[in-house]
């Protein structure tokens, strides 16, 4: 079984990039989905 792990972000866009590629660099096959409740900022862009 894959893991997955669910992101709540809010103005994030700053960070959020960095905090997925550390994710993705672990040793082990996951899924990231980012949960980007309607930021100003653009977050869910990122």
């Amino acid at each position: 079984m894959k893991p997955v792990v669910i992101v709540p972000t809010y103005n994030e866009r700053d960070s959020i990039d960095i905090l997925i590629d550390e994710l993705l660099a672990l040793p082990v096959n996951l899924s990231v989905i980012n949960v980007d409740d309607g930021s100003p900022d653009g977050t869910g862009e990122a």
